[in-house]
């Protein structure tokens, strides 16, 4: 991430690719923190992650994609979207008990 940072300093800009990357980079960091904090990892971290690297993908090579391509990422992240609210729902309508108060 670092790495990452110095190159938007030194290029004096900041493009789309990088805010998308760094982005990525805290979702990873936030996820491995929860971890180390709780002990547990919850599905819904890595679900996210794959969300927003799938949309990365699709703005970043947007032109070199075809028709096929473009409706499969696209129903992918839909599923993967669909799964996050279907894990959210079950854990907000049936709590694990008293190990959920940390979440």
């Amino acid at each position: 991430m670092a790495n990452e940072v110095w190159i938007v300093i030194s290029n004096g800009e900041v493009t789309l690719s990088d805010l998308l990357l760094l982005f990525i980079y805290l979702e990873v960091f936030a996820m491995v923190s929860l971890y180390l904090k709780s002990g547990r990892l919850p599905v819904r971290m890595p679900l996210y992650i794959t969300v927003v690297a799938l949309a990365r993908y699709m703005i970043l090579d947007m032109k070199n994609l075809d028709t096929i391509r473009m409706l499969g990422l696209s129903a992918s992240i839909l599923i993967i979207v669909l799964a996050i609210l279907v894990i959210r729902y079950g854990h907000i309508k049936y709590p694990y008990g008293n190990t959920d108060k940390n979440l």
